[in-house]
């Protein structure tokens, strides 16, 4: 279970100091798969790097399993079980597929247990398996290498910062099965930052995050109808916000 208490974060700007999360407490039990939504620029990226520990807060606690872990470091969080991916994958010149999910998986896995993990998020091992990581792979391929990564690890909490972000409508669909397979199959829980309403429909709970706050949190049969039904999901996100700063 993942718990953030009261946390908020501020930046400094040339305008002094800016307050980017206020006073946000929400709760993720095991198993769940969760999608954070809201209109851009509103905080949800940010609590994704909070909870990785890749930015720290300026108040409040985050606890993991019940263990306080705000002061935590990322590779400390990582080695209790919190995975990351995030909007752009990186890449590593030099480094080859089978070495990555290797490195994930902490163990040297043979090439055909490897293979098991590329299959799963529906690449041809035999294709993917001996490249490097580099420039020669297309952003679907890589979103789908990093989630093979993420399954190689077999964590308590994966989190997502906008996996669509970047990629074509036939890798997208392909990233959509992905997930659902992982919502089928994933004993852990999986958090998802999105404003797509196709992976928002795969969630077993929806919240909705709007300059720093939740404005929204419940199952996704409740919560999708009253954010969703115009152009987009984040213009969607960005009236319901401004329905309830009005109500």
């Amino acid at each position: 279970m993942l718990t953030l208490e009261n946390i908020s974060f501020d930046v400094k700007d040339e305008k002094g100091e800016k307050e980017i999360i206020k006073n946000l407490s929400l709760t993720i039990d095991d198993g769940k798969f969760v999608v954070i939504t809201g209109p851009n620029g509103g905080g949800k990226s940010t609590t994704a790097k909070l909870i990785m520990g890749i930015e720290n807060p300026t108040s409040g606690k985050i606890y993991f399993d019940g263990q306080d872990i705000t002061n935590m470091s990322i590779t400390e969080r990582a080695n209790l079980g919190i995975s990351f991916a995030f909007q752009q994958p990186v890449r590593f010149k030099g480094l080859h597929v089978l070495d990555l999910i290797r490195l994930a998986a902490k163990k040297r896995l043979t090439a055909a247990e490897a293979c098991q993990y590329l299959s799963e998020v529906g690449l041809c091992a035999k294709d993917y398996i001996n490249r490097e990581v580099n420039a020669s792979l297309s952003g679907g391929e890589l979103k789908r290498i990093e989630i093979a990564t993420v399954l190689a690890r077999g964590t308590k909490l994966s989190v997502f910062d906008e996996p669509e972000a970047g990629i074509d409508l036939w890798s997208f669909q392909n990233l959509i099965r992905v997930f659902e397979r992982m919502r089928e199959k994933s004993n852990g829980s999986v958090l998802i930052i999105s404003h797509q309403e196709r992976i928002l429909n795969i969630a077993d709970e929806i919240i909705v995050i709007a300059d720093g706050k939740i404005t929204h949190q419940g199952p996704k049969d409740e919560i999708l109808p009253e954010i969703m039904g115009t152009a987009s999901a984040v213009d969607a996100c960005a009236a319901f916000y401004d329905q309830q700063q009005g109500a």
